[in-house]
């Protein structure tokens, strides 16, 4: 299942996004801590390599992400020029406060009081944009809400004559180009609900968590995971958790206990999952980099002598 999803205001915001970047600093990426590489936009590095922007990398939603991998992630950033990359949660005060800071570090040239340090705020939908500009600001000036795309346009905040911010819409691309990328994405509620099926998005992420974490599957919903397949984890929670339809005489309701399945793990009450690490990102491009490539379609014999 290949998802893709790209409303029409994005166009328009990476337009802007490239007009307003040769007025920052500083990008401050804000990345989805359990799917990092999968929640970085290819066109933020695109602009930012175009205006030689150095990049603050904020790995948002590190409470809900698993600790080990989150260490890899912030080792393998570490390597690369002019990036700066921190585990943080943008709903936690002191973490916040640490931006400024970081994003200075960056930008040296900004450290005296001729010109104000500008910060552009950049990453896809639903990932904590909003939620760290107004922990910035300490009051709210950015809507936010548990649906992307919350934010479709873009506004510069003067926080101090120090200090300002430019808030961008979250933006994805127009192609997804990994199968596994558009599936975290989805199961992680970064595209709208009506670019994918919560059945096959749920059965892709039992899959996972039956490979990496099975033990979390038996702590929250309470059956052993040995023999099963990711179909088996669906109807397993279906029946643990009630699910079922209405005047069917007691058959499971799948999509109900695959909407139940996403939500335990989008709100880290299954437990800290990280759906990427390095290693495991390097082997899914090495795979993808060695398939072959679909063949042309064939075309029709010419019909003239």
């Amino acid at each position: 299942m290949a998802i893709q999803w790209f409303p029409g205001h994005m166009t328009s915001a990476r337009k802007k996004a490239a007009e307003t970047l040769a007025h920052a600093d500083v990008v401050v990426e804000v990345l989805d801590a359990r799917l990092p590489e999968a929640s970085s936009n290819p066109m933020i590095h695109e602009l930012r390599a175009f205006r030689q922007r150095p990049c603050l990398k904020l790995l948002n939603k590190a409470d809900l992400a698993d600790p080990a991998a989150t260490k890899a992630w912030l080792e393998h950033y570490g390597k690369q020029p002019g990036v700066k990359a921190v585990a943080i949660s943008c709903k936690k005060a002191g973490d916040v406060a640490r931006v400024p800071g970081l994003a200075q570090q960056l930008a040296p040239h900004r450290s005296d009081a001729v010109k104000p340090l500008r910060l552009m705020i950049m990453g896809i939908p639903n990932v904590g944009k909003s939620t760290l500009l107004n922990a910035l600001v300490k009051k709210k000036v950015a809507a936010v809400g548990d649906q992307p795309a919350v934010t479709k346009s873009q506004q510069r905040i003067d926080i101090s004559s120090r200090l300002s911010l430019y808030d961008t819409p979250g933006m994805l691309w127009p192609r997804i180009a990994h199968e596994s990328d558009g599936l975290m994405l989805a199961a992680s509620h970064a595209v709208g609900v009506n670019a994918y099926i919560d059945e096959e998005v749920a059965t892709w992420l039992a899959g996972f968590l039956l490979a990496h974490y099975p033990a979390l599957l038996t702590a929250r919903y309470g059956f052993a995971t040995a023999g099963m397949d990711a179909a088996d984890v669906i109807e397993a929670v279906a029946k643990k958790r009630g699910c079922l339809l209405k005047g069917r005489g007691g058959e499971l309701d799948r999509e109900k206990a695959s909407i139940v399945l996403l939500a335990d793990y989008r709100t880290g009450v299954l437990g800290r999952i990280s759906l990427e690490t390095p290693a495991r990102r390097a082997a899914m491009l090495a795979e993808a980099a060695a398939a072959p490539a679909p063949a042309a379609a064939a075309l029709p014999d010419d019909p003239t002598p």
